[in-house]
C-alpha cells in the first residue's frame, strides 16, 4: 500500500504527513458520509437524552468499525492496526459529534480479550463483539478510590464447588455502563500481600444480565454528554469460572499492561479536538462581521488562529508519532503519557482559545465550540490525571 501526503483539513495549507495511506483516507470517506447520514440529523436529540440510542451500535458493527482489528475466524478484518481508531477520532471531532460510549468497546475492552481470553472465550466473545450485539465496558473505579486501583474493595469469592465466583461491590464513572451487555469487572480474588498491595485483583467478563448486577444512576457530567455513564452495583452475583479473563490475582499487571493503549488513544482524541476547535473557529469568524468587518479580518483574530495552529500542528506530530510506535508494539508507558500530557494540555489551551474567538455564542450548546469545551476538560483527568502524567515522565528520567 503506497502512502502518500495528506492536507491538513483544518487550513488550506498541506502538511506533510504520512502515517495514513490511500486504504485510510478511503475509510475516512466512509465515516464521513456515515456521520454525515446517521448522525448528524439527530444528535441533539442524542445530546437532549444524555446518551446514543442502543440500536447505533448495531450500525456501528454493521459498519465494520468493531471488527478491524479482530481476527477473521471471528468476523473482524484481521488488521492490527490502531489506525483506523484514530481516523474515527478524526472524523468524529471534525464533525462536533461522538459515537456515545462505543469508544471504551474497542479501546478499552477488545485489549483485554485479546491478551487474556482463551480460545473458547473468543469464540463466544468476538462475534458478537464485532456486530454490537454484545457491547463492552471496563469497571475499575470505585467510589472514594479514584486512582488508587489497588485500593479496591469489590470481592470475587469462588464459590465452595469450584463453579463460580460470588461478587460483590460497587464501580463509579463507567462509560458506557448504561448499555454495556458485558463488562469487564475488577475484582479482589486475595487479600493484597503486606509487601505488594496489588496483588490479589482478578478480571472478569461479567454478564450483565446476571441476577444481583444492577445499573445505578445514569451520572450527569459536565461534559461527553452522549456518552453513558453509569454507577454499577454488584449483590452475590454469580460469576462462571469460564467468565475469568488471565489468571487469578493478575488483574493489576494486566490493567497496567494496556495502559499505553488508552492514553494514545485519549492523546490522539485531544488533538483531534483540538484541530476541530480550530477548524469551528475558523468558520465562524469568517461568517461573523461585527463593527462592519468580517471578525476573521483583524489582526488579533488572525494572530491567535495562527499560534492555535501551530501548537495542533505540534500535537499532530507528537500523537501521530505515538501511533506509530503502538503499532510497531513500542510505545513506553513514558511516552504514552508523555503524549497524554502534551496533546491533552494543548487542546485545553487551543479549545479555550477558540472558543473566545465565539465571543458569547461559544458559551451556547448549540455551537459545537461550546459542547467540545466540556468533552475536553476530561482528558486530562481520566486515564491518568496530568499530575500522574507528570510522575511517570518524571521516573523514566530517572528523578
Amino acid at each position: 500500500m503506497s502512502k502518500r501526503l495528506v492536507g491538513s483539513v483544518t487550513q488550506g495549507a498541506v502538511v506533510r504527513r504520512t502515517v495514513f495511506n490511500e486504504d485510510h483516507e478511503a475509510f475516512r470517506e466512509t465515516v464521513r458520509a456515515f456521520i454525515e447520514a446517521e448522525v448528524v440529523p439527530v444528535y441533539d436529540e442524542w445530546f437532549a437524552a444524555g446518551q446514543a440510542p442502543r440500536d447505533f451500535y448495531y450500525k456501528l458493527g454493521e459498519l465494520g468499525v468493531f471488527g478491524i482489528r479482530v481476527p477473521e475466524e471471528f468476523g473482524g478484518a484481521g488488521i492490527d492496526s490502531h489506525k483506523f481508531e484514530a481516523v474515527m477520532y478524526e472524523e468524529t471531532a471534525r464533525a462536533g459529534v461522538s459515537f456515545g460510549g462505543s469508544g471504551v468497546h474497542v479501546l478499552l475492552g477488545l485489549p483485554y480479550i485479546e491478551m487474556l481470553a482463551t480460545d473458547e472465550q473468543k469464540k463466544r466473545f468476538l462475534p458478537k463483539f464485532v456486530s454490537g450485539e454484545e457491547m463492552w465496558a471496563l469497571a475499575m473505579t470505585e467510589p472514594g478510590t479514584g486512582s488508587d486501583v489497588a485500593g479496591m474493595k469489590t470481592t470475587a469469592k469462588l464459590s465452595a464447588d469450584g463453579t463460580h465466583y460470588v461478587l460483590n461491590g460497587a464501580k463509579t464513572f463507567i462509560t458506557g455502563g448504561v448499555h454495556a451487555d458485558r463488562v469487564i469487572v475488577c475484582a479482589r480474588t486475595s487479600a493484597p500481600r503486606e509487601d505488594d498491595r496489588r496483588f490479589g485483583i482478578s478480571l472478569f467478563a461479567v454478564d450483565t444480565k446476571s441476577a444481583g448486577y444492577s445499573v445505578g444512576r445514569k451520572l450527569d457530567k459536565l461534559g461527553l454528554k452522549v456518552s453513558d455513564t453509569a454507577e454499577l452495583a454488584f449483590v452475590d452475583v454469580e460469576v462462571p469460572v469460564d467468565d475469568l479473563l488471565g489468571e487469578e490475582n493478575k488483574g493489576f499487571h494486566y490493567l497496567g499492561h494496556n495502559l499505553a493503549s488508552e492514553r494514545w488513544g485519549i492523546a490522539f482524541g485531544a488533538y483531534a479536538q483540538a484541530k476541530a476547535a480550530v477548524r469551528f473557529a475558523k468558520e465562524y469568524v469568517q461568517e461573523r462581521a461585527v463593527f462592519g468587518k468580517p471578525v476573521a479580518s483583524f489582526q488579533n483574530t488572525k494572530f491567535e488562529l495562527a499560534a492555535c495552529q501551530a501548537e495542533v500542528d505540534a500535537a499532530e506530530a507528537v500523537a501521530d508519532r505515538a501511533l506509530e510506535a503502538l503499532d510497531a508494539g513500542e510505545l513506553t508507558p513514558a511516552e504514552a503519557a508523555s503524549a497524554k500530557l502534551f496533546c491533552t494540555e494543548v487542546a485545553h489551551r487551543v479549545i479555550d482559545r477558540c472558543l473566545q474567538l465565539h465571543g458569547g455564542y461559544g458559551f451556547m450548546n448549540e455551537y459545537p465550540i461550546a459542547r467540545l469545551y466540556a468533552d475536553n476538560r476530561v482528558n486530562r483527568i481520566y486515564g491518568g490525571t496530568s499530575e500522574v502524567m507528570k510522575m511517570i515522565i518524571a521516573k523514566s528520567m530517572g528523578l
